[in-house]
């Protein structure tokens, strides 16, 4: 499973590597800045399996976008991210619907993204693929449950058990809208989906979970300013 992981991770890095280095069509070098703003839906993939809704929270950073090449009708660069991300669970008790339970993760995430585009160059609307690997670090993480909080018959082991590993790494992927104009920058609506690697709990043999993974959908809007052309 780890070499499998690792090999996912290379693979997806070496395509973003590629997205720059492979000069075969014709040459770019634009260079753009900006932010982004958006809403994380959040849970984590628990081995064994521990019943959730979404838990929502914000994500906002800094965008930087370099743009290589035009292959064909194909407009391709790279986009790097530093973001706050919030991440986490948020626990359903079918049999107790009085108790509720959630876990807010704070991490700063490093998205590393091939940004493959179609449509209009300079003024109109591109369509976009993003597709890379993403790394974070935990800054902080806390955990609300209600006043009456009294679990029955469900997995118990996450309850006051904080975070044995603070790096977290894994692949992310999205689809967006890209609206180009020549003096008001670029604006850019994207989905997006972060899937973890990575295991925050410990997972050896002697561990109680197995695995322990966010799985993350984002929604987030960009605004780019063009310093190149």
């Amino acid at each position: 499973m780890h070499t499998l992981k690792r090999l996912s991770l290379i693979g997806i890095l070496l395509i973003c590597v590629g997205s720059l280095k492979a000069q075969v069509g014709d040459l770019r070098n634009n260079i753009s800045i900006g932010g982004n703003v958006g809403v994380n839906m959040s849970s984590v993939m628990f081995t064994p399996t521990i019943k959730q809704g979404s838990l929502m929270g914000p994500t906002f950073g800094l965008s930087f976008r370099y743009i290589s090449e035009k292959y064909f009708a194909m407009i391709a660069g790279a986009l790097l991210e530093v973001n706050f991300s919030q991440r986490g669970w948020k626990e359903k008790f079918d049999e107790q619907p009085n108790n509720s339970y959630q876990r807010t993760m704070n991490y700063v995430s490093i998205p590393f993204l091939a940004h493959l585009a179609f449509g209009k160059e300079e003024k109109g609307l591109q369509f976009f693929i993003h597709l890379g690997p993403e790394v974070a670090f935990l800054l902080s993480e806390k955990e609300s449950f209600s006043d009456d909080f009294d679990p029955l018959n469900v997995v118990i082991y996450q309850y006051g058990k904080t975070a044995n590993r603070k790096f977290d790494y894994g692949i992310t992927g999205g689809l967006g809208l890209e609206l180009k104009t020549r003096k008001a920058g670029n604006f850019l609506l994207e989905g997006r989906y972060y899937f973890g690697l990575s295991d925050f709990y410990n997972n050896s043999k002697k561990d109680y979970f197995d695995r322990s993974a966010h799985s993350v959908i984002s929604v987030k809007l960009s605004y780019l300013f063009d310093l190149r052309k």
